[in-house]
């Protein structure tokens, strides 16, 4: 699978992933002016984020659908995040469900066939939420990761494992030191376990389908983190609306301009409101956005 996604970062000559991170806030009024319940506000964000696919789809690899904004609306939002998945596989896009699932292993066995193998009823497979990545928490261990790489080796998929996030506070135990001895941080040696559980799931551009997480806001450590999984796909949030600019993402590609996708959420939702993209309806607004953002990585990644 993350040879199926360098290779759409190819053709499309773009690092990007566009954030389906859809608010109700997020929409225009005369979509938030139809909304009288949860079922409406479902179908409105259902519509708006087709319309934002079908202006990206052509420039941009990636969506990543964030669960908690579709959660929020109930069953009918639940439906939404389905549909918006099944949209932009059908349009060609690779798809991430951000739902930063985890727990013990017969629980996490549980998350993963949500999202990768089904349920099986009667001899048929059944899946709503089917994805080709999965942002997974990685800090049960290994008995909470192994679920899900067993199925992307069975299926064909990949997971993206938090490491170092985006967030302001995530130093306040991802940057601690546990032994004087080697100095390794916390986030170092959720970095080697990730390492180490996705070496047989390498494929022919050198990355495996166990990815990371690494936040756009901490280039330093990201730098770190380049240099100790020369193996690992990167996905990096915290671009733009979360203060991380292109000049950050340098260190997280590799030689040859690869090696991570780079999400942004409301500054292509949201670019109808900016003041640079004034005058354009929120689809002309959100495309003029993605191929901003794509000039501006492709700036700095060679």
């Amino acid at each position: 699978m993350i040879d199926k996604l360098i290779e759409k970062i190819i053709a499309t000559n773009n690092p990007s992933v566009i954030g389906l991170d859809t608010d109700i806030s997020y929409l225009p009024n005369e979509m938030k002016n139809k909304i009288n319940s949860l079922e409406d506000g479902a179908e409105q964000i259902t519509e708006f984020n087709k319309n934002i696919i079908d202006a990206v789809c052509e420039i941009a690899p990636a969506v990543k659908v964030q669960i908690a904004y579709y959660e929020q609306l109930g069953v009918a939002g639940m439906k939404a995040f389905s549909d918006t998945l099944k949209y932009a596989r059908q349009k060609g896009m690779i798809t991430i469900a951000d739902a930063k699932r985890n727990d013990i292993g017969s629980t996490a066995s549980a998350y993963s066939r949500a999202f990768f193998s089904g349920v099986e009823i009667n001899g048929k497979r059944y899946i709503d939420f089917d994805s080709d990545f999965l942002t997974v928490n990685g800090y049960l261990g290994s008995d909470g990761l192994n679920p899900f790489i067993k199925d992307c080796k069975e299926y064909d998929r990949g997971i993206f494992v938090l490491v170092k996030t985006s967030n302001p506070s995530s130093g306040e135990l991802q940057n601690k030191t546990l032994t004087e001895e080697d100095g390794a941080t916390l986030y170092q040696q959720v970095a080697k376990l990730v390492k180490d559980l996705g070496k047989d799931l390498i494929g022919s551009y050198g990355y495996s389908d166990v990815c990371a997480v690494v936040g756009a806001t901490h280039p330093k450590e990201a730098e770190t983190l380049r240099a100790l999984c020369p193996n690992m796909f990167f996905l990096v949030p915290g671009y733009g609306a979360q203060g991380g600019t292109a000049e950050d993402l340098k260190v997280c590609f590799d030689q040859k301009g690869l090696g991570a996708i780079v999400n942004s959420s409301r500054g292509i939702l949201c670019a109808y409101k900016a003041e640079k993209y004034k005058g354009m309806d929120y689809v002309k607004a959100a495309y003029q956005a993605a191929l901003d953002m794509k000039n501006d990585l492709n700036r700095v990644r060679g």
